[in-house]
């Protein structure tokens, strides 16, 4: 008798949100950066780094960005690794956004554009 295995993957709301609270930390951003990006409160923020609030996929809008914020972590881990290199990159000066990076993530918007001009770039590498 055959038995069919299936294992169970990982349930999506603690590894987004263990990866936000990560990503967050390697590119040396503070609650208030963070909850600007996700758009939720920095009282949120705070208890999302404390460990006692989860991103929940329920909540669209945060999670979306949330994705969207990983996505660009791992872009840019891809392209100059997630030292120091990754944090002068959000800091500084881009002729493709007109001022820091770190300032366009702070909208929706912003931060799609980010992520898309990051995706052309690994494109090219």
């Amino acid at each position: 008798m055959n038995t069919l295995r299936v294992e169970a993957s990982p349930a999506p709301a603690p590894t987004v949100s263990k990866a936000v609270v990560r990503a967050a930390d390697l590119l040396g951003l503070n609650q208030a950066a963070l909850a600007d990006i996700l758009g939720i409160s920095r009282a949120t923020a705070s208890r999302l780094v404390a460990g006692s609030y989860r991103l929940e996929p329920r909540r669209s809008k945060e999670w979306e960005l949330a994705l969207l914020f990983v996505r660009m972590f791992r872009s840019l881990d891809a392209l100059v690794g997630h030292g120091d290199a990754a944090r002068a990159w959000l800091r500084g000066s881009n002729l493709a956004f007109g001022r820091p990076p770190i300032d366009e993530v702070r909208s929706a918007e912003g931060l799609v554009r980010v992520v898309q001009y990051l995706d052309a770039v690994r494109g090219r590498v």
